[in-house]
């Protein structure tokens, strides 16, 4: 058989319970004569559900589409679509059946699958699962050991992402108030230099200030100096006028002296009136400075009172600086607890790996103890090919007799029970011949003389023989 004997023929009763109970039959109500009589498209449906359930991965299906180079190759795409699914089905599908060493598995086993072909396909595929089935069974202690694992890791996951999304809400906003706090600090220091501008000035028109302070005090002073030396004046005057004496020529003296005398204190009287108007126009230049000055001390308290605020801003762009290092060291301490979850996560994986590693272990010896006991079968079935040539001869003419009995079938359907009756005795003769192979021989050569009505019974004879022989060779 191109199977290799690896496995066990199933029924059709059987193949159509299993295919239904894995879920890759393509109908919900398969019969075990949908098995028995396939339709062409019953064995493509059931390995691409297979393929797509139990081999492929997600993700996996490409759904028949080619690269550019390959379609450069055809003339009109669309055309080959259907053929081009069909034969990366049978690709797949051979690679599997390879693998669970299945051999000999051709595209016409795919397109034109016979019954007999058909049976040993879904076999095969049957006996696979149920192994893949009994080795997870045997697995599941081990995935118990870890059974939170993958929900732990979505929930790391999960919080590694929040923490990623809240660093980024930080930085956003960082960034988004960047731009203002530049402006503010150089809002600030463009304040901070009109301060130092003001305070220039402010010293300058203080010196200012005292110097013309000093000038108005001297003018006092010298104005109070002339007043004295008027008063002064005056009493010599009165002093001389009452040493006058009747003499023309001395009064006419004195007279002119006192001319002199009266001529150069209207002179000085005038120096002196220009002094206090010069006085009086620096008092006015002095009064004007100082209501100047008065402005420029009232546009300094408002720069004061700008500066303060600018000084309140920027204690509150420290104040959201020192909320942002905070922040920043939350963060920090976030991502140590993520690296320490990480540290968590690789060690559970080194751990899965490891139960891995022995699972593998495991499932390499149950296979090198399955290698060992195929080649102890194979041995034993080398010795049964003889006889199995000689069941086969006996198969071949059993299948003869059987198309023959095809076209009598619809007539016999009110004798089946008399049909079984004969059929548990050709079963009861074959298992005869397993021990003695005269006996089935004659008994065989008795069935052959039957009427033509009894040789219907020849094909459910060797579909038993066939189900009695797997189950002898396994």
């Amino acid at each position: 058989m191109a199977s290799g004997f690896g496995f066990p023929m199933l029924s059709s009763v059987e193949i159509a319970e299993s295919v239904v109970q894995f879920g890759i039959a393509p109908v919900a109500n398969l019969r075990p004569e949908d098995i028995a009589k396939p339709q062409p498209d019953l064995l493509p449906a059931i390995l691409a559900r297979f393929l797509a359930s139990f081999v492929d991965a997600p993700g996996d299906d490409d759904d028949g589409q080619l690269g550019f180079s390959d379609l450069a190759g055809l003339d009109n795409p669309e055309h080959h679509l259907e053929a081009i699914r069909v034969l990366r089905l049978h690709n797949k599908s051979r690679a599997f059946l390879e693998s669970i060493q299945f051999k000999d598995f051709t595209l016409a086993d795919l397109l034109r699958p016979t019954p007999r072909r058909v049976v040993e396909v879904l076999s095969a595929l049957i006996n696979f699962l149920f192994y893949r089935e009994e080795k997870l069974t045997l697995l599941q202690p081990i995935v118990n050991e870890v059974p939170d694992y993958h929900e732990r890791t979505v929930e790391l996951k999960a919080r590694i992402a929040e923490l990623q999304k809240e660093i980024a809400d930080h930085e956003l906003a960082e960034q988004m108030e960047e731009p203002m706090a530049q402006q503010l600090e150089a809002d600030v220091n463009a304040l901070q230099q009109k301060v130092q501008v003001y305070n220039k000035q402010q010293l300058a028109l203080r010196a200012k200030s005292s110097a013309i302070t000093d000038k108005k005090e001297e003018i006092h002073r010298k104005i109070t100096q002339a007043d004295f030396e008027l008063t002064k004046h005056a009493q010599e005057n009165s002093k001389l006028r009452s040493k006058l004496v009747k003499s023309p020529e001395k009064v006419q003296r004195a007279l002119e002296e006192k001319k002199s005398v009266r001529a150069k204190l209207k002179e000085s009287e005038k120096t002196a009136m220009q002094n206090v108007q010069e006085k009086t126009a620096t008092l006015e230049l002095l009064n004007k400075a100082h209501e100047k000055l008065a402005k420029q001390h009232t546009k300094i308290q408002d720069v004061q009172e700008q500066l303060a605020a600018a000084k309140t801003v920027e204690k509150e762009v420290k104040a959201r600086k020192a909320k942002l290092n905070d922040e920043s060291l939350t963060v920090r301490s976030f991502d140590a607890q993520i690296i320490e979850w990480q540290g968590k996560v690789h060690e559970m994986e080194e751990r899965l790996k490891t139960k891995v590693k022995e699972r593998n272990q495991i499932i390499a010896d149950e296979n090198q103890k399955l290698g060992a006991l195929k080649s102890e079968i194979e041995c034993k079935l080398q010795c049964l090919e003889p006889r199995e040539k000689k069941v086969e001869a006996m198969i071949a003419k059993a299948s003869k007799l059987c198309s023959e009995a095809a076209s009598v079938r619809t007539a016999a359907t009110s004798e089946q029970q008399k049909i079984r009756a004969k059929f548990d005795n050709i079963l009861k003769a074959f298992n005869t011949y397993m021990d003695n192979i005269n006996p089935f021989l004659e008994r065989l050569e008795e069935v052959g003389r039957q009427p033509a009505e009894e040789d219907s019974s020849a094909p459910k004879a060797s579909a038993t023989s066939k189900k009695s022989r797997a189950r002898k060779r396994t």
